[in-house]
C-alpha cells in the first residue's frame, strides 16, 4: 500500500543517516593518542689537555706528555656507552641500545641526547669506555657502531674503544706517528673501562619542560701519564689487543670530569 510521503522522505533520511554516520567515523579517525612529553638529559663533552681545550692538527707540537715529550694530535674518538643514571632516591635507570661515538673532529658528535629518561633529580652518571663484549660479537652493526665509522678491526679482534693520533719528535716511528688504538673486549686482553662520576653537591633534574645538560670534560693528557708513565720513543704504536693496550685504557680510566650541571 502506497503511502504519501514516505517515498519521498526515504531519501532525505538516508541522507542524513549517512551524513551522521561519516561524520560520527571522522570524528574516531581524528581523535589523536595523548602524547607523552618528552624527557631527557644532554651529555656535553668537551675534550682538553687539562684546561686547555683540544685542538686538532696543530702544525706545532703544542703538547708536552708526563715523559716531557712534545706532540700534537691528529684524531681522538672514543666510545661511551652502556650509560646509566642514579637519582636521589638511589633508583637507576639505564640507557637501552646505548652506543656513542664521541669523535673530537665532529662537533655534533660532542653532544649526547639520552632521551626517555624519567622525571627526577639524579646525582650521577655511570658508563663504559668501549663497547661490551657481546656487541664486539654480534655482527655487522649500524649507526655509532657502523664499521664505516673506522672504529672496527675484524670479527675476531673486535672495535676500537678509543683511538688517540699524532706526531712527536720523540717517535721512532715512521714520520715520528703517534698510533693508539685501543681494543681488546675479552678475558685478559679486555680493555672497556666503566666510570662512575658523581655530581656532587649538583642534580641534573629532569622534567617535561627540562632537559639538562651534563658537561664533562675529557682530558685526553691522562693517556700516558698514571698509572703508567708512556715514552713516547719506546711506545708510539698500540693498533691490536695485548698489554700495552691495557696499559693505556688503565691510563685514560680516569680521563673524565663531570665539571659543571645546567638545568
Amino acid at each position: 500500500m502506497f503511502i504519501p510521503g514516505i517515498k519521498k522522505s526515504f531519501p532525505a533520511l538516508l541522507a542524513a543517516s549517512l551524513i551522521f554516520f561519516a561524520a560520527g567515523c571522522r570524528k574516531d579517525t581524528d581523535q589523536t593518542e595523548p602524547v607523552t612529553p618528552a624527557t631527557g638529559i644532554i651529555l656535553s663533552f668537551s675534550n682538553v689537555a687539562d684546561t686547555v681545550p683540544l685542538t686538532l692538527n696543530s702544525a706545532t707540537y703544542n703538547y708536552v706528555n708526563a715523559n716531557g715529550d712534545s706532540f700534537n694530535v691528529t684524531t681522538y674518538k672514543y666510545y661511551i656507552s652502556n650509560v646509566s643514571f642514579t637519582d636521589a632516591n638511589n633508583n637507576t635507570w639505564s640507557e637501552p641500545e646505548s652506543y656513542h661515538l664521541v669523535n673530537a673532529a665532529d662537533p655534533n658528535s660532542l653532544n649526547v641526547s639520552i632521551s626517555g629518561i624519567p622525571a627526577g633529580n639524579y646525582t650521577s652518571i655511570h658508563f663504559m669506555i668501549g663497547v661490551d663484549s657481546t656487541r664486539n660479537v654480534s655482527g655487522a652493526q649500524t649507526g655509532a657502531l657502523d664499521p664505516a665509522n673506522d672504529m672496527f678491526w675484524t670479527w675476531n679482534t673486535g672495535y676500537i674503544m678509543a683511538k688517540f693520533e699524532g706526531k712527536s719528535p720523540s717517535s721512532t716511528a715512521a714520520a715520528h706517528s703517534l698510533t693508539f688504538h685501543i681494543g681488546g673486549y675479552g678475558g685478559a686482553n679486555a680493555t672497556q673501562q666503566w666510570v662512575t662520576s658523581s655530581f656532587g653537591s649538583q642534580t641534573a633534574n629532569v622534567t617535561t619542560s627540562v632537559i639538562p645538560v651534563v658537561h664533562i670534560s675529557s682530558n685526553m693528557l691522562e693517556w700516558f701519564r698514571s698509572p703508567s708513565v708512556i715514552d713516547f720513543s719506546t711506545t708510539n704504536s698500540v693498533a691490536s689487543p695485548g698489554n700495552n693496550a691495557l696499559t693505556i685504557a688503565h691510563n685514560y680510566a680516569d680521563m673524565f670530569t663531570v665539571t659543571g650541571i645546567t638545568n
